[in-house]
């Protein structure tokens, strides 16, 4: 039994030191599935590798292949195996990629080329297709990747995969890995829309510039050019074939996201021109071709270039957004729309042109020196920003070295010639003039003066003549406004009295009204009775015209009558008056003649008055005027009356109107 215990022991040692052997012989290993391992051939018949760090014929060194997941049988003491974790990238990230073996580097190239082999899975393929050892161009993008960590070293932003072979490889990679940190090298470029920003891009490897550029020219931008389109730096190795080089890039990164090797470009973001509503932008291009002069022969102040070439550029860029490379030239906003130059010291304009310009020293015909402030309105024609551009440099400098001085001159020789009182009263004379006179002199710098505003002239310093001379005419004008002013208060007076009168009439306005209405209301009246008196009148006219045409008709017809029966009456009547003179004369010679005739007729007839008017022959109250000769008292008019028709002119007169009454007959 104890025979039996000894045996089992010894074998079980024996199985202790076989396993042991196994283990330290390496002859069965184990990778995990997560894992890879990395075989590192301790000897070797072929002896060991000339040159390099891979063995790829067999001799004792790193072996190209790696082992993945599972069992693997060596032969004993041969082979050491170094397990790794595999490398694994996030999304949205990249990976770079270090060549610990391979062909040498150019003295040109800065990074390891991967035009011919980018095969970082296979190492044989890639140290046998000339990979080149050190940073390689060629990045690793999101992914799980089973990379032989002997050959390559694997920089991410969390992790530095490789297997370190010396003692301070650690601390070499790591500086690496901070570069490409400080650079933001392990996430895309993303360029937002409204951010606003393009990305200047500054190469790092391939041919460097030529002495004419100080920026590199686009190339490789054809997208249907499969062996030279880079994808915006994307793919380093088409951007070397297409002719690219070294240093600030031209072409620039817009919106987007971008997977660049920041060890092969780096990228700075700057903002988009913006040129608002209102500017133009003069472009002056540092790269480019040269061309012809488009400014025109009458030109003398520089040359003009189309849009690409070197130079200013001779059309001007319009409102908008640009993503102009800031170090490819230079864009100057000119305003186009009106803008003020203010000659004042403690006035600056909106564009601040005019940040050094102060007040005009003028010295007036009677000696004062004030200081006048002043201000100018200047248009620039859009078309002519550039020519303003090419011939100044910018706007700044015009004002600075050449309108200041032109203005300040200008103004100094029209105060030489007015005194001060002068320069004060005809402060909008003088203006309009200077705009006539200095807006041809604008025109000659391709600019169009739209405006000259002149302020009040100041006195300098503590001179104060020309306050006593300003308060002088304070006076003489508050003088004036009195004198103004009394009789606006006379007119003033005489209004509120025809106000006063007015307001008087428009109390009695009622009555007023009402008699004027009935002065109307009565001359319509007259005109009515009128207008009928005249229709009456003339119906009157027409009535009487018809009557005295009847009458006249039947006056006719009876005087025809008439003068018949008178023909026969008048004879009638003659017969009868001769028979009635003889009887007359008969009846006076019987009477005693012609004057006692004539008596007794007056008598006769007297009595027939007498009768018919009822007059006493004798007044009742008998007034007698006679004198001593007057017998009785009695007498007066009848007494006169008998007796001149009783004297010889009673008797002519009885005659006489007997006489007629025998010729009427």
């Amino acid at each position: 039994m104890s025979d039996l215990l000894v045996w089992g022991a010894g074998a079980g040692v024996a199985a202790v030191l076989v396993l042991l052997l196994i283990v330290l012989s390496g002859m069965i290993r184990y990778v995990g599935n997560s894992r890879v391992a990395i075989v590192e051939k301790l000897w070797s018949g072929g002896g060991s590798i000339a040159g390099g760090l891979i063995a790829l014929g067999g001799e004792a060194g790193f072996q190209p292949e790696v082992l993945r997941g599972g069992f693997h049988f060596f032969f004993p003491f041969q082979y050491r195996i170094h397990p790794q974790p595999l490398v694994t990238i996030p999304q949205g990230q990249v990976g770079y990629v270090f060549a610990r073996d391979g062909a040498a580097l150019e003295p040109t190239q800065t990074l390891a080329s991967n035009a011919r082999t980018a095969e970082f899975l296979d190492v044989r393929s890639f140290l046998t297709n000339g990979g080149q050892k050190g940073p390689q161009r060629a990045i690793l993008r999101e992914g799980t990747y089973a990379i032989n960590l002997a050959q390559f070293v694997i920089i991410t932003r969390d992790q530095i995969h490789g297997l370190m072979l010396e003692r301070n490889d650690a601390a070499l990679f790591q500086q690496t890995h901070d570069l490409i940190a400080g650079r933001s090298g392990f996430e895309a470029v993303v360029i937002k829309n409204a951010d606003d920003m393009i990305g200047i891009v500054t190469v790092h490897d391939g041919p460097a510039l030529t002495a004419d550029h100080i920026i590199a020219p686009e190339v490789g931008t054809e997208q249907a050019d499969a062996a030279t389109f880079h994808n915006s730096f994307q793919d380093p190795e088409k951007f070397i074939a297409a002719g690219g080089r070294r240093g600030r890039q031209l072409q620039v990164l817009v919106e987007g996201s971008y997977f660049i090797n920041r060890l092969f470009a780096t990228i700075e973001m700057v903002a988009k021109t913006v040129i608002e509503v209102g500017n133009v932008g003069v472009v002056i291009s540092y790269t480019g071709t040269d061309t012809a002069d488009m400014s025109g022969d009458d030109y003398r102040h520089g040359e003009l270039v189309a849009r690409g070439s070197r130079g200013v550029w001779s059309e001007p860029l319009l409102p908008g957004k640009y993503a102009f490379n800031t170090y490819a030239g230079k864009i100057l906003i000119v305003p186009t729309t009106n803008f003020i130059l203010k000659w004042e010291e403690e006035a600056v304009g909106t564009h601040r042109y005019d940040e050094n310009l102060a007040e005009v020293s003028l010295i007036t015909r009677d000696a004062f020196e004030p200081t006048l402030p002043l201000s100018v309105v200047v248009h620039i024609d859009y078309r002519k920003a550039p020519l303003v551009v090419q011939r100044f440099g910018d706007i700044k400098k015009l004002v600075e070295q050449t309108l200041d001085p032109m203005v300040s001159a200008y103004f100094k020789n029209v105060a030489q010639k007015k005194t001060l009182i002068e320069l004060l009263q005809e402060r909008a004379d003088i203006q309009q003039i200077a705009g006539e006179q200095m807006r041809e002199r604008f025109v000659a710098y391709n600019l169009e003066l739209q405006e000259v505003l002149i302020g009040t002239p100041r006195a300098s310093g503590s001179n104060d003549q020309i306050e006593k001379v300003l308060q002088q005419l304070r006076e003489r004008q508050v003088a004036e406004e009195r004198v103004t002013t009394y009789e606006k208060q006379r007119i003033a007076a005489e209004g509120e009295r025809t106000l006063r009168e007015a307001e008087a009439r428009a109390n009695q306005q009622t009555a007023i009204t009402q008699s004027e209405l009935s002065i109307t209301v009565r001359e319509n009246e007259g005109k009515a009775q009128l207008k009928l008196a005249t229709q009456q009148a003339e119906q009157t006219r027409t009535l009487a015209k018809a009557e005295a045409d009847r009458a006249r008709i039947v006056g006719e017809g009876e005087a025809a009558r008439m003068v018949a029966l008178a023909s026969a009456d008048a004879e009638r009547i003659t017969k009868t008056g001769l028979a009635t003179a003889e009887t007359i004369e008969r009846q006076a010679e019987a009477s005693g003649g012609a004057r006692y005739q004539l008596t007794r007729q007056v008598v006769e007839r007297l009595a027939e008055a007498l009768e018919k008017s009822g007059v006493d022959i004798v007044p009742r109250i008998q007034i007698s005027g006679g004198g001593a000769g007057d017998g009785n008292g009695a007498g007066g008019p009848l007494q006169g009356l008998l007796a001149l028709l009783l004297s010889e002119k009673g008797e002519a007169l009885l005659n006489k109107d007997d006489g007629a009454a025998t010729q009427s007959r």
